[in-house]
């Protein structure tokens, strides 16, 4: 069995274009200049027969749509088998409504990530009866479909935008933000679309890794300010940026990892645009720019 990924989604919440936004990207992805891409969700299987979906964006309706893998093969016979979700925000659990007609898998989260979809009755239409809803111990490995081990761990970040109170704790370690180790016998690959900061346990857990999707939600820092888009960073949103002394591909310099994809990328982020300047500094750094549709193994 060989891990393989699909990623369905390669953008932050809102996709591109995000439907309220004039930015530069945003249209030039409305004219066809530039690809669009939508919310953050990563598609995973060891025997390419059985699938397990990383979140599950508000797009997942289309994605699936335009992943012949994931299409039925019967009438209501799919290889979907297992959803994981590794945060509460809206871009990684609003997509489960969508998978509410009766569909049997297996919800996995942990019990932080469980208790926030718990207390908010909608999600009740996705039956518990026909999808069971497990909870994962942090560090414990478990089987997310034939072939493929997960682990989860925590990972810097914040509670959701809609559980903010006055204070928000920004590097907040434990189960509310994880990410995720998948083994396919010798091979090792990390996901992790929501990163705060590159802690010494992190580069230690990543270094050696065969494939890393990994946080590229902004280039800079400021990047929302300066573009007269919003008044928070992406420090205070609780992602690393790309570039900068703090970034990561700073923080990234020195670890072995065979390759490293930028994933859950916000709508005004350059690196989306293929003739970049932002996008050749990543490149050469190692990095490889996450798009829908695009194949790993």
């Amino acid at each position: 069995m060989a891990f393989r990924a699909h990623i369905l989604g390669a953008a932050a919440g809102g996709g591109l274009p995000q439907w309220n936004c004039g930015c530069d990207n945003c249209n030039l992805a409305r004219s066809g200049t530039i690809p669009p891409q939508t919310q953050s969700s990563l598609a995973v299987t060891a025997d390419g027969t059985s699938w397990a979906i990383l979140n599950a964006s508000p797009d997942i309706r289309g994605q699936l749509a335009h992943t012949p893998a994931l299409h039925p093969t019967g009438l209501r016979d799919l290889p979907l088998r297992a959803v994981l979700v590794t945060n509460g925000d809206i871009d990684h659990v609003a997509g489960l409504l969508t998978l509410r007609e009766m569909q049997p898998f297996r919800l996995f989260a942990t019990a932080g990530i469980h208790q926030v979809l718990a207390e908010n009755p909608i999600f009740n239409a996705v039956n518990a009866t026909v999808v069971p809803r497990e909870t994962i111990a942090l560090d414990a490995p478990f089987e997310l479909v034939p072939g493929l081990t997960a682990t989860l761990f925590p990972v810097p970040g914040k509670v959701p935008l809609y559980l903010e109170g006055e204070t928000v704790e920004t590097d907040l370690i434990g189960d509310q933000t994880v990410g995720v180790r998948l083994q396919a016998l010798d091979s090792t690959a990390y996901y992790i679309p929501g990163c705060a900061l590159l802690t010494d346990d992190l580069r230690a857990r990543l270094d050696g890794a065969d494939t890393l999707f990994f946080d590229g939600t902004l280039w800079a820092d400021d990047e929302m300010v300066r573009a007269g888009l919003g008044k928070k960073t992406g420090k205070r949103m609780g992602h690393m940026s790309m570039s900068g002394p703090d970034g990561s591909i700073a923080a990234f310099e020195g670890l072995s990892i065979r390759q490293k994809i930028y994933v859950h990328m916000n709508n005004t982020n350059p690196v989306l645009r293929p003739s970049s300047a932002e996008k050749a500094q990543a490149e050469a750094a190692g990095w490889i720019i996450g798009q829908d549709g695009m194949e790993v193994s």
